[in-house]
């Protein structure tokens, strides 16, 4: 059975010209809010748990309950994304995500802040590789680094700001005002979508949307080898964080006696590192290519993740060793982010990026999961070494197997033969690309 018998138009736009420094920052804030009330969970736990009255052994369902629907909705909103348009799924995600935090305000129990959490987790799911996606569509390749380092560094704003901001309000008014403040945000976030965020003028997938070709899509997209290798490396990516972050507050409070203060800060320096690090690296990646920094990136992870419990032997070394590794990630995370968006075609993005999002999903679960074992057994420096192997991992992955579209060609919209088409070894070109429009700082 068909989900598109009738798919209405676009709700209206205004007619002024669109700024691609307001579409920027519209995504930004998207990133930020949807990021953000993730990460309120976790610190906010005790607080929900003593108000509502819920036992310390169902708590932690709050998160691994999100998670999952992000997982599973992901999957089933990519192929929806590819037909109906990258605005009218920001539309549907944000409008629902703005519902879903809006009901954290009438949770009573644990049954109905389950129930919140998964409503809200299908929104997540329906926004995963959304800003990305919206990106790859609307700005041309030589410009995705740019976009997407700036739109990234939303996730660590949150860090740095809402979660503290979130976790006072929670602790004096009770833990129901923070996501009344992420709803405000988000409700924002739709009402940019709907007046000042266009529909880009790209080719939409043109098959029904089925089960049987939503499954078919997917398999169109593994058969081709270089999206199997960055599906594999977005995987290895998501794996090697978990490995590494995991028990990393265990470790430091255990080993070298860091309080849930001193812990706070740790990540608090590190979302700087991401904030500073991550939009000059997605700038510059425009200018130099993407894998030569994603493997440095990699190859300095590596080295920094094994060398942790060697180097960190006082709590005051954990602070620049952390800034340096959350550094690193975000050095890497903004160009690959812009190099998934120049394999498949614009027909095929949607499905490519919300594949990918569940495969990161998967392993940093998995990391988590692993790491729980190594870490009882033989210690928190057996999850680094496992952490830098993945993240070196990736790194050759990405630079031995998965092609980069050439700059020179402003790429990314019609790229390597398509999802359709055939798969090109690195450095063959493609047909004439299609472009996206320019930014006011196009050089």
């Amino acid at each position: 059975m068909a989900l598109d018998a009738d798919i209405p138009p676009d709700p209206p736009l205004t007619e002024r010209k669109a700024s691609p420094f307001i579409i920027v920052f519209t995504l930004w804030l998207l990133v930020f809010s949807a990021s953000s009330q993730i990460m309120i969970i976790a610190p906010i736990l005790p607080i929900i748990g003593d108000e509502l009255g819920i036992r310390e052994s169902l708590l932690g369902t709050l998160i691994s309950a999100y998670s999952a629907m992000v997982g599973i909705f992901a999957v089933i909103s990519g192929p929806i994304s590819d037909r109906i348009g990258r605005r009218r799924i920001l539309l549907l995600g944000s409008g629902i995500m703005t519902v879903g935090l809006l009901l954290h305000g009438f949770v009573q129990g644990y049954p109905s802040f389950l129930a919140a959490r998964i409503f809200t987790g299908i929104a997540g799911g329906v926004l995963s590789g959304s800003a990305v996606s919206y990106v790859g569509d609307y700005f041309p390749y030589n410009r995705r680094g740019w976009a997407t380092g700036w739109i990234m560094s939303g996730a660590a704003v949150g860090q740095i700001v809402g979660i503290p901001a979130g976790v006072v309000l929670a602790g004096s008014l009770g833990f129901r005002t923070p996501f009344y403040v992420f709803a405000a945000t988000m409700a924002l976030t739709f009402l940019l979508v709907w007046f000042r965020v266009p529909q880009p003028p790209v080719a939409l997938a043109k098959e029904r949307l089925t089960f049987k070709g939503a499954v078919r899509s997917y398999g169109s997209l593994l058969r081709r080898k270089e999206v199997r290798a960055a599906a594999a490396a977005f995987f290895l990516m998501f794996l090697g964080v978990s490995f590494y972050v995991v028990y990393l507050p265990t470790w430091l409070e255990r080993e070298l006696g860091a309080t849930s203060t001193q812990i706070a800060t740790l990540f608090l320096v590190g979302g700087v590192a991401n904030v500073l690090v991550g939009p000059q690296a997605g700038r510059l990646s425009d200018k130099v290519g993407r894998k030569g920094i994603i493997l440095l990136s990699c190859t300095g992870l590596f080295i920094t993740m094994v060398a942790t419990t060697p180097v960190v032997t006082e709590l005051w070394l954990a602070y620049p060793f952390f800034f340096l590794v959350m550094g690193l990630v975000a050095m890497r995370v903004s160009p690959f982010s812009a190099l998934l968006t120049g394999l498949v075609t614009d027909a095929r993005r949607g499905s490519l990026l919300s594949l990918t999002v569940a495969l990161g999903q998967v392993g940093f679960a998995l990391g988590g999961a692993v790491a729980g074992p190594l870490y009882a057994g033989w210690g928190y420096g057996s999850t680094t070494v496992l952490g830098g192997i993945s993240v070196m991992a990736m790194g050759l992955l990405v630079w031995f197997r998965v092609p980069e579209p050439p700059m020179e060609t402003e790429a990314g919209l019609s790229v390597p033969g398509g999802a359709e088409g055939p798969t090109l070894e690195p450095g063959t070109l493609g047909p004439p690309p299609s472009k996206g429009p320019t930014t006011p700082d196009q050089e």
